[in-house]
């Protein structure tokens, strides 16, 4: 079994030989402790996009809950508040079709994931069915449930403000504007490749000035 040697923390690991038999020339740099660890952080700050042709290897997923057509985002923030860093990636059949990525000097994890969220909508076609999918449940469950309610009462919840407002009431515009998109939740990192790679994308600068 072919032993790999962590660029992040310098541990050996090995990969599942059915994840070896699906990505034969994948070669990883973060085990999946670091992967997830990485999650949290990001650093630096400025806007960037990349072409499908710059985009980076594909993380470790397992096949039942790895879509390969969809819209994939992902938000990072190393201190919650602190820098923070957003991914977004399109994918139709397991091909890169867009992607971007951006990151903020001072932000929150959940700030983060909206941004990721509101351009992963930005990227949906009008005209065809497709899912964003987001690991975060407070994104997917005030899209889906109650962002509805809390606009027919003025943007007010029961029992408080409603946090990240001005972000939760972009991403639920583009959606309304969207009527075959469909929002879903995906379990993050070790179960779905291409939440992985938005993850990458949201930490990209963080491991890059490690």
């Amino acid at each position: 079994m072919t032993t790999y040697r962590c660029e992040a923390c310098g541990e050996p690991f090995t990969l599942p030989a059915s994840v070896r038999a699906k990505y034969p020339n994948w070669q990883p740099r973060l085990c999946l402790a670091c992967r997830r660890r990485s999650k949290r952080g990001t650093a630096a700050a400025g806007d960037g996009s990349r072409p499908a042709a710059a985009a980076s290897r594909p993380p470790e997923a397992a096949p039942e809950e790895d879509p390969q057509t969809g819209i994939f985002t992902d938000g990072a923030c190393q201190g919650n508040p602190g820098p923070g860093g957003w991914g977004a990636v399109y994918v139709r059949d397991g091909r890169v079709i867009e992607e971007r990525h951006g990151f903020e000097p001072a932000t929150t994890n959940n700030r983060m994931e909206w941004t990721a969220m509101i351009a992963g909508l930005e990227m949906a076609p009008r005209d065809e069915p497709i899912t964003v999918y987001s690991d975060s449940q407070l994104v997917v469950r005030t899209l889906n449930e109650w962002a509805k309610g809390w606009e027919a009462r003025g943007w007010k919840r029961k029992d408080g403000p409603v946090m990240n407002l001005d972000l939760v009431q972009r991403a639920w515009a583009l959606k309304q504007q969207l009527p075959l998109v469909r929002v879903a939740w995906v379990r993050g990192h070790a179960t779905s490749r291409w939440n992985a790679y938005a993850d990458e994308l949201a930490t990209s600068h963080f491991r890059k000035d490690a």
